[in-house]
C-alpha cells in the first residue's frame, strides 16, 4: 500500500467558482473567480487583485486555512 500524498493533485475538473484553493507556488489562499484559458483565476479572500494559477498548482486549503479565508471575508463584509 502507497502512503497519500497531501500535495497531490487530485481533482478530474477545475475547481468552481467560489471555492477556496491555495496557489501551491507561494502558498497563498484565494477564492476562484474564474478560468480564463488555461488558468485558474484566485482572489484574496478579503478582496484585491486576481492573479493566474495553472491548474495544476492549485490545491485545496487544510481545515485551517479554510477557516481563516472565511473569517477574512466575514470581517471584510463587517468592516473590520
Amino acid at each position: 500500500m502507497t502512503a497519500r500524498n497531501p500535495d497531490a493533485v487530485e481533482h478530474t475538473a477545475s475547481p468552481g467558482v467560489g471555492a477556496v484553493m491555495v496557489d501551491r507556488r507561494n502558498g497563498k489562499v484565494g477564492v476562484v473567480m474564474g478560468h480564463v484559458g488555461p488558468y485558474v483565476q484566485l482572489r484574496p479572500p478579503r478582496g484585491g487583485r486576481e492573479w493566474d494559477v495553472p491548474p495544476d498548482e492549485v490545491r485545496a486549503p487544510t481545515p485551517t486555512e479554510e477557516l481563516s479565508a472565511k473569517v477574512a471575508v466575514a470581517n471584510r463584509r463587517w468592516g473590520r
